[in-house]
C-alpha cells in the first residue's frame, strides 16, 4: 500500500453556499472550516489546499448559545504599550457582524500560509445577497 498525496491538477474546487440564520457559531465555523480544508473530500492531503470555496449568507443572524451574546469579548493589540482593545460580541454584531464568522473560522484554520490560502476561499455575507452567481455554488447543510 502507498500513501496517496493529491497532485495540484488533480484538485477540482466546488463553490458551497450556507445560511448562517439561526445555526450555532460554532457549529457553523467547524464545518466550514473543515470544507475550506478539503477534509470532506478522499483526495485529502495535509500539505496542499485542498478545499473548496465557502460563501455564507445571513451573518447577521448566525446564534450564540448561554450568555456569549453579552460576556464575549473580541481582543486585538497594536503591538504598543497598552495598545490592548476590546470589543463585545452585541457591539461587534450590530457593526460587522461578517467579523464575527470570519475570526471564528479563521482560528479553526492552520496557523500558516496553507491556513491563508485556506481563508481567502471563505465570503461572508451579512444579508441573503451575493455576487457569486456566476460560478453556481450548491446548497450546503449545516
Amino acid at each position: 500500500m502507498r500513501t496517496y498525496s493529491a497532485k495540484p491538477t488533480e484538485i477540482n474546487r466546488k463553490w458551497y453556499v450556507v445560511d448562517a440564520t439561526d445555526v450555532p457559531l460554532g457549529r457553523l465555523a467547524s464545518k466550514v472550516a473543515q470544507v475550506l480544508m478539503g477534509k470532506h473530500k478522499p483526495i485529502f492531503t495535509p500539505n496542499m489546499d485542498t478545499g473548496d470555496h465557502v460563501i455564507i449568507l445571513n451573518a447577521a443572524r448566525v446564534r450564540v448559545t448561554g450568555n456569549k451574546a453579552a460576556d464575549k469579548m473580541y481582543y486585538r493589540h497594536s503591538q504598543y504599550p497598552g495598545g490592548l482593545k476590546a470589543i463585545s460580541f452585541e457591539k461587534l454584531m450590530a457593526k460587522q457582524p461578517e467579523r464575527i464568522i470570519e475570526l471564528a473560522v479563521k482560528g479553526m484554520l492552520p496557523h500558516n500560509s496553507l491556513g491563508r490560502a485556506m481563508y481567502r476561499k471563505l465570503r461572508v455575507y451579512k444579508d441573503a445577497k451575493h455576487g457569486q452567481d456566476a460560478q453556481k455554488p450548491e446548497a450546503m447543510e449545516i
